[in-house]
């Protein structure tokens, strides 16, 4: 039997949307701590809730978002979004304090919160069933390659000095965002559904992604300590240059690995792959807590990119797989959500922890969250998988 078609042009339009949103989130995340120290003499504190308040914004706006997927339309929803996301952009060049900076950076978080949800939402309606866990691995993969060219373009304009071509680069890439959203053609706009009067929680969150969003937000405050400290922890071993590549390896080998792994999710089930992913991220983190030379940086580096970059895709797939159709994009907002807020927490208690016991320990410690959370997958939803089935989700 011939497999539904996967490269449609709905499926390259939301990926190189969430592409270009995540390349400004990342090429902002690690140059606008720079620029509040250099430009706006802004203290640590002001750089830690640059990013703070972002998050927040973005996982108060969430719940929300996934619940006017299925009332407003989620093509609206996402041209909302972006249009926030790209008026966010487009007002970096003119702030010029840390108060104002800050005000925007809520603005801005709206943006990225509604506009992530929405291309989530989509997402998890364009991909066919049968090639649901092949499908989010590519979509990630767009993601992924964000995560790395963000930062490496955005610290190569920064030593330059330059940060009206920074900020430019932001309001194109936004631009480029918005473009691929007016490109979608959703006939599901249609179906659109009335806003319902009274408030439930019920209607901001979908229980039955909500096992596996607490797998996901307990991974996400280790991944944290990747994000956060990766450049620093690097700077005190002497590696300072290598970390720069770190992410490249990173997404190199989940690359490599992507076209396997998400076939194997289809063929065998979520478990055959999330177990050994599982396992290799809490190796991968335990032998960046050891490291002591560049080889072994970037070896963990590769580790934990095919263990947590196969986890990202797989967890969003079971969180829609659990969810009926018409939830989907709440699934996934309700998985980003707890997935944030771990980032957030984690960013703050292991940056707390790391200043008395260091940053090895605190991978170290990290490592051991990792290898917990095995068991923890276990109780909460590896004992109820089974086997995906090619009718799945119908």
């Amino acid at each position: 039997m011939e497999k539904p078609k996967l490269w449609t042009k709905n499926f390259l339009s939301v990926s190189f949307a969430s592409f270009f949103i995540f390349l400004v989130f990342y090429m902002l995340m690690v140059t606008l701590p720079i620029y509040i120290s250099d430009e706006l003499n802004g203290s640590g504190n002001v750089i830690g809730l640059n990013t703070a308040i972002f998050v927040l914004s973005a996982i108060i706006f969430r719940p929300f978002a996934g619940q006017w997927l299925e009332s407003v339309g989620q093509k609206r929803v996402l041209l909302i979004g972006a249009s926030i996301f790209l008026a966010g952009s487009v007002l970096y060049i003119a702030t010029k304090s840390v108060l104002l900076l800050l005000l925007l950076r809520f603005f801005h978080g709206i943006g990225f919160g509604v506009a992530t949800t929405a291309t989530g939402g989509i997402i998890a309606n364009v991909i066919p069933d049968q090639r649901r866990g092949e499908g989010m691995g590519y979509y990630s993969t767009f993601m992924n390659i964000a995560m790395v060219i963000g930062p490496f373009l955005g610290l190569s304009v920064v030593h330059g000095g330059n940060y009206t071509l920074l900020f430019s680069l932001a309001i194109l890439f936004a631009v480029l965002a918005l473009v691929c959203s007016i490109t979608l053609s959703l006939t599901e706009e249609k179906k659109a559904q009335k806003v319902t009067a009274g408030f439930r929680l019920a209607d901001l969150f979908e229980k039955t992604a909500m096992p596996i969003a607490l797998i996901g937000f307990t991974l996400s405050i280790v991944y944290s300590a990747v994000l956060s400290f990766i450049s620093i922890y690097s700077r005190e071993l002497g590696l300072a240059e290598t970390a720069s590549f770190f992410f490249v390896v990173y997404a190199i080998c989940l690359l490599l690995s992507r076209p396997f792994t998400g076939k194997w999710y289809d063929q065998y089930g979520a478990n055959v792959v999330v177990y050994p992913s599982i396992f290799l991220f809490g190796v991968g983190i335990l032998l960046l807590s050891q490291a002591s030379t560049s080889f072994m940086l970037l070896v963990a580096g590769g580790i934990i990119g095919v263990g947590f970059g196969t986890l990202m895709s797989s967890f969003q797939s079971i969180a829609i797989q659990s969810a009926a159709p018409k939830r989907r994009g709440l699934a996934m907002a309700t998985y980003f959500v707890l997935f944030d807020l771990g980032v957030a927490a984690g960013s703050f208690l292991l940056g707390i922890l790391a200043a008395y016991i260091g940053y090895g320990s605190v991978y170290m410690v990290s490592s051991l969250i990792v290898f917990f959370s095995i068991g923890l997958y276990y109780l909460l939803q590896g004992r109820r998988v089974r086997k995906q089935l090619p009718d799945n989700g119908k």
